[in-house]
C-alpha cells in the first residue's frame, strides 16, 4: 500500500485485474489497520504483482499521468465537468474505470482509445446528455457500462457501436422516454439490462432482439401501460423480469409463453385489475419456477371469475409469494379489502 505522488514510482506493483471495488477498499482498510498514513493530498495505491491500483478521491489531487502497470482506477467525487486530457494516456493495461459522482457533461472520442484492455467503465452520477459516436471503438472487451444516474433524455443505437464483449448494461435513473429500434441487436453476450427508473412509455416491438442469454430485465420505476405477448419472445432464458411501479393495466395472454424458468416476477405497484385466462399456465411448474418468488401487491384486483387463473395458480404458489398482506381485492364490494390469497382459498 502506497500514496500516489506525482514524482513517477521508482518499483511499480501491481494488481490483480478483476479485484472488485469492494475488495479493493477493504484492502485500503487494512492498510490503515496496519499503520500505513497516507496523505489526504494523494491518491491511494495498493500494488501486486499483477498491476496498480489507483483510488482518487478530494482533496487528493488527480494525477496528471499513470504508471504503465494501472489497472483499476478511481476518480470520484471531484464534481469534475471535463477529464483531464491525457489522463488514461499511458494506462494501456487499465481493465477497470470508476468516474462515478462527478458532473462530467461530455467525453471526448478518442477518451478510451488509450484502454483497449478496458472491462468495466463506471460513469454513475454524472450530467451525460449523450455519448459520442465512435466513444467505443477500441472497446472490444468492454464487459460492463454503467450510466446510472446521467440525464440521458435520448438513447442512439450508433453510441454504443463497439461493445462486442458486453455482458452488463445500466441506464437506469435517466430521463428516457424512448428506445430506438434496434438497440440490443448486436449485444449477443447481454446477461444484465438495467431500464429502471426511467420515463418509458412504450418499449420497440424488436426491443429483446440481439442477445442470446439476456437473464435480467429490470423496466422497473418507469410509466408502461402494457406487456405486450411477443415482448420476451427472443428471450426464452429470461430468469429475473421486474416490471413493478409501472403503470400495466394490461398483460397480453401470452406475455410469458416461452419462457423456459422465470425465478422472480415482479408486477407490483401497477395498475391491475384483472389477468387473462391462460397467463399463468407457463409459469410456476414445479421445482422449475419462481424459485426466488413474486410479487403483484399493490394493484387494484378486481376479484370475481375472471380472476379464476390465477387463484388457482396462486394456491399452489403461496409459498412463494411476496407481500401476501399488501395484495389486497379493491372489488366487488363483497370482498373488497380481502387479501387476494383468501379470496383465493375461499373459491
Amino acid at each position: 500500500m502506497a500514496s500516489w505522488s506525482r514524482q513517477r514510482p521508482k518499483s511499480p506493483g501491481g494488481f490483480q485485474p478483476h479485484l472488485s471495488r469492494t475488495l479493493f477498499l477493504l484492502l485500503l482498510l487494512a492498510a490503515s489497520a496496519w499503520g500505513v498514513t497516507l496523505s489526504p493530498k494523494d491518491c491511494q495505491v495498493f500494488r501486486s504483482d499483477h498491476g496498480s491500483s489507483i483510488s482518487c478521491q478530494p482533496p487528493a489531487k488527480i494525477p496528471s499521468y499513470l504508471p504503465a502497470n494501472t489497472v483499476h482506477l478511481s476518480v470520484e467525487f471531484f464534481n469534475l465537468t471535463l477529464l483531464p486530457a491525457n489522463l488514461l494516456q499511458d494506462a494501456s493495461k487499465l481493465r477497470e474505470l470508476h468516474l462515478s459522482s462527478n458532473r462530467l457533461e461530455s467525453l471526448s472520442p478518442e477518451f478510451l482509445r488509450p484502454v483497449p484492455q478496458l472491462r468495466v467503465l463506471d460513469l454513475t452520477r454524472n450530467s451525460l446528455t449523450g455519448l459520442p459516436p465512435g466513444l467505443f471503438q477500441a472497446s472490444a472487451t468492454l464487459d460492463t457500462l454503467v450510466l446510472k444516474e446521467n440525464q440521458l433524455e435520448v438513447l442512439e443505437a450508433s453510441w454504443l457501436h463497439g461493445l462486442k464483449a458486453l455482458r452488463h448494461l445500466d441506464l437506469s435513473g435517466n430521463c428516457l422516454r424512448k428506445l430506438p429500434p434496434g438497440l440490443l441487436a448486436n449485444f449477443t453476450l447481454l446477461c444484465t439490462l438495467d431500464l429502471a427508473e426511467n420515463q418509458l412509455e412504450t418499449l420497440p416491438p424488436d426491443f429483446l432482439q440481439g442477445p442470446l442469454q439476456l437473464e435480467r430485465l429490470h423496466l422497473e420505476g418507469n410509466k408502461l401501460q402494457e406487456l405486450g405477448k411477443d415482448l420476451l419472445v427472443p428471450q426464452p432464458d429470461l430468469r429475473y423480469l421486474f416490471l413493478n411501479g409501472n403503470k400495466l393495466a394490461r398483460v397480453a395472454a401470452g406475455a410469458f409463453h416461452g419462457l423456459r424458468q422465470l425465478d422472480m416476477l415482479d408486477l407490483s405497484n401497477n395498475s391491475l385489475a384483472s389477468m387473462p385466462k391462460g397467463l399463468w399456465t407457463s409459469l410456476g411448474q414445479p421445482n422449475r419456477d419462481m424459485r426466488d418468488g413474486f410479487d403483484i401487491s399493490s394493484n387494484p384486483w378486481i376479484c370475481d371469475q375472471n380472476l379464476s387463473d390465477l387463484y388457482r395458480w396462486l394456491q399452489a404458489q403461496k409459498d412463494k409469494m411476496f407481500s401476501q398482506n399488501d395484495t389486497r381485492c379493491a372489488g366487488p364490494e363483497a370482498v373488497k379489502g380481502q387479501t387476494l390469497l383468501a379470496v383465493a382459498e375461499s373459491q
